[in-house]
Formats: structure tokens, C-alpha cells, sequence
């Protein structure tokens, strides 16, 4: 048996990896039963020392599960995204959400530990969040955990929805603690020194909006649905559709908190500044009901352009701290960007751009992980399984939480830094300009 002798002779973790491979080119091969029994009896006598662990999310509108091992290996994965239904109804409706997560869990987790080709039984603890989110989202989600805790006797372990989004590149790429994260996303806008799996020093946050509702509403204001080609996608996404097509010099925007020489954000006032356009425009062209902008790009540009610059002047600013106060390795020094809006890659380009200026590496995992996943759930549930951490000792005692800080907030360390900045134009790719930020050395030397 010449493929039995090929399997044993590999490594297990190899095995692991090429698995769905062989499966395909086997799958009419006489030896394909007895290929697929070898695999299994191997791949369970390393899981006996590796763990495996089942991730469910259900913070906000979708419905994730995900198998994943302690080699950060995604042995099944399902997702059920209620985008659609949102879009229809202008936003995200909370009582909508949860039923739709009470009605597609089961057969989500289900399909997720079917394409693993585990049981429960085969499972090393379970993982879910429990906190930041729509509340009624979290209960599904818990509610339906604790049964399978409960039916299944595994260790149960909480999950902090941000601090998953922030470890999930260590999943994909080699990356050491400590190191700076951007947190960007529909609900939430942080920056964090991540010093380990649940120690983390929170540098600045949002004061009001966040980054990707902000894109939503002004998607919406826009009435970008009405474009065929962008109906069926988030608002962040449909902007930066149109704003590959616009020029972003446009129309001016304000800079938010340029008298604040700390790490935090505002997006209310891009908002607010964007509508204020919109409607100026409107008029201008006579617009009404569901015709949309001859300059609607333009728009889009300009405002992506007014999000990405503030964000990075905000990240620059947190970089030089870090360096300041020496908090990175010197020959390592990482800004891991994750959430929804890392999707965006404009904002991914001048990020870069900063990151090459200071000797920063720049390190985004890859967009279907940026989004909210139950990979992500699961692979934190691994981090804090190996290290022994976080693990719940009274299943009862175990709540969600709407609001959940995220570390220990040094932002006025920051403050009290008063790190000035001047500005400098660089050419970025898509043949833009983009107004970012330079530390003034002769006043931080």
C-alpha cells in the first residue's frame, strides 16, 4: 500500500496541512477508505497532546464557528453573514440579529465541526464570546454554549471580541509579544501594545463614532445601494469601490483632535462634514429621491481620504511612543492592523507607508480573517488554552458584557508625551496624494 506508507512517513503536521489536497485526488482512488482511517488514527493520537478547540461568535450580525488546532490549522469553518437583511432595513437591528443567530447557530456549528470531521467528544474546550457587543447577539451565542458545555463536560473559555481580533495574526503569521495593534472596525477604533494573550496596554480609542459606522452611514446618505454593482455590499466597501474612480482632494475635510496630542480618535465630525457636503451637492444638482451624485467618487474619495488620514496620524503618533518609551523590541517592531476597516486598502497603503518611514513592519491578516469569524474565537481559545489562561472555573458565573475595556488604558502617558508632528505629502499607490504626518525629530530629540 504505497499511500499508506506516504502517510506514515510525513510528518503529522504536513499531513494536517495537505489533507484537503490528497482528499480531492483520492476521492476515486480504491485506496481512498483506507487512506482516509490512516489519517484519522493519526492526526487523534497527536490531537491527544495538541489541542483542538470549537469557536463560536456571535457579537453583532454574524454567526460564526470554526474548528482550529494548536498549530493554528482551520480544520472546519462556517458563517452565516445576515448582511443582506441589514442592508434592506438601513442598519443593523438588534432584536433582527438575534433571532437570525437563534435560527442558523445549530446548523452552523454543525457544519463547522462536519467539514472538520470531529465530534464533540474530539473537542480539547469551547470558546465564544462574550464581550464587546449587541447584547442580544452575545446571549445566542452564550446561551447556546453553555448547553454544549454543559451536555459535553469540555472546559469552557470567554472570549474578549477585540483581543481575538488582535491575536488573530499571530494565527498567520510569526509574531512575537510585545507588539502595537489597530483595532478598526465597525464598532470600535483602538490602538494597543499587546505584551501577551491577555495583557494589554490600551494607548488610545475612539471618543465617539467608529471608523466603519461612519463609512456605513454615509454609504447610506449616498444611497450607494442604488448602484447595482455595489447592492449587495457594506458601506465600506462600496466607498472604496467609488473612490478608486474619485479624486480625493475634492472636497476638504477638517483633521479631528489636531490640538490633542494623544492616540485617540473621532469620526463624528468627517460625519457630520460629509453630510454637510452631501447636501450641499444635492442641491447643487438638483438630486432627489433615489438619483445619485454626478460627483458621488469624488465624495467617496475625499472622505476615505479624510478617514485614512486621520487614522494615520493617530497610529504615528502611537509608533513614536512606543519607541520613546522603548515598549517594542528594537529589531522587531510590528503595528498588527485588524477589524473590518483593515479590509480597506487604501488605509492598508498609507499605513505602510508610515511603517516603511520608521522601520515599522506592517502585518494585516488576511481580509476573511479581518472580518468577524469564529476562526478568530477559536484560535484565542487556543492562545489561552496552551498558556492556561482564562479558562471559566464556574460555568454560572460566566456573563456577556456590551462594554468591556479593552487592557489597562496608558493613554495619558501619551498625552503627557505632547508628541508634535509637521505635514509632508507622499505619493501613494493608485497615483494619489495623501497628506500624512512626520515626527518633527529636532523637537523629540
Amino acid at each position: 500500500m504505497q499511500c499508506a506508507r506516504y502517510v506514515t512517513s510525513v510528518s503529522l503536521n504536513r499531513t494536517l496541512r495537505t489533507y484537503k489536497y490528497i482528499h480531492n485526488f483520492l476521492n476515486r482512488n480504491v485506496y481512498y477508505k483506507e487512506f482516509k482511517n490512516i489519517w484519522r488514527r493519526l492526526y487523534y493520537t497527536h490531537r491527544q497532546s495538541s489541542p483542538v478547540i470549537l469557536g463560536i461568535e456571535t457579537s453583532c450580525d454574524d454567526t460564526g464557528a470554526a474548528v482550529v488546532d494548536a498549530d493554528g490549522n482551520i480544520l472546519g469553518e462556517a458563517l452565516h453573514s445576515q448582511l443582506q437583511i441589514h442592508l434592506e432595513h438601513g442598519g443593523i437591528i438588534p432584536p433582527i440579529a438575534r433571532d437570525l443567530h437563534h435560527k442558523h447557530i445549530q446548523g452552523i456549528v454543525n457544519m463547522a465541526l462536519e467539514r472538520s470531521q470531529c465530534e464533540l467528544k474530539d473537542l480539547s474546550a469551547i470558546a465564544t464570546t462574550v464581550k464587546p457587543g449587541l447584547p442580544l447577539s452575545l446571549s445566542v451565542g452564550l446561551k447556546y454554549s453553555k448547553q454544549l458545555v454543559k451536555e459535553t463536560s469540555k472546559p469552557f473559555i470567554p472570549i474578549h471580541h477585540m483581543e481575538a481580533h488582535a491575536l488573530t495574526a499571530r494565527m498567520v503569521h510569526n509574531i512575537e509579544f510585545p507588539f502595537l495593534v489597530l483595532l478598526a472596525s465597525g464598532g470600535h477604533c483602538q490602538l494597543a501594545i499587546v505584551r501577551n494573550v491577555d495583557d494589554f496596554l490600551l494607548l488610545g480609542s475612539t471618543l465617539d463614532d467608529a471608523p466603519g459606522e461612519a463609512f456605513d452611514k454615509i454609504a447610506r446618505r449616498l444611497k450607494l445601494r442604488n448602484i447595482p454593482a455595489l447592492s449587495t455590499v457594506g458601506g465600506g466597501q462600496a466607498i472604496e469601490t467609488l473612490a478608486k474612480e474619485g479624486n480625493s482632494q475634492a472636497f476638504n475635510f477638517p483633521t479631528p483632535l489636531s490640538k490633542y496630542r494623544d492616540c485617540n480618535f473621532s469620526f463624528a465630525g468627517l460625519k457630520f462634514r460629509a453630510y454637510k457636503i452631501i447636501t450641499a451637492e444635492e442641491k447643487k444638482h438638483d438630486i432627489i429621491g433615489d438619483l445619485i451624485l454626478p460627483n458621488v467618487a469624488d465624495i467617496c474619495a475625499s472622505f476615505q481620504h479624510a478617514i485614512a488620514n486621520h487614522i494615520v496620524k493617530r497610529v504615528h503618533r502611537a509608533l513614536l511612543f512606543c519607541e520613546l518609551e522603548e515598549l517594542l523590541p528594537v529589531n522587531k517592531k510590528v503595528l498588527v492592523v485588524s477589524g473590518g476597516v483593515a479590509c480597506n486598502h487604501y488605509i492598508r497603503a498609507v499605513l505602510k507607508l508610515v511603517c516603511d518611514h520608521i522601520d515599522f513592519e506592517l502585518v494585516c491578516p488576511p481580509p476573511k480573517l479581518c472580518t468577524d469569524n469564529g476562526i478568530m474565537i477559536a484560535w484565542n481559545g487556543i492562545e489561552r488554552y496552551k498558556a492556561g489562561i482564562g479558562i471559566a472555573e464556574n460555568l454560572d458565573e460566566v456573563d456577556i458584557q456590551a462594554k468591556c475595556p479593552l487592557g489597562k488604558d496608558i493613554s495619558k502617558s501619551v498625552e503627557e508625551l505632547s508628541i508634535k508632528f509637521r505635514n509632508i505629502k507622499i505619493k501613494i499607490p493608485q497615483k494619489l496624494i495623501c497628506t500624512i504626518t512626520v515626527i518633527n525629530i529636532s523637537y523629540c530629540s
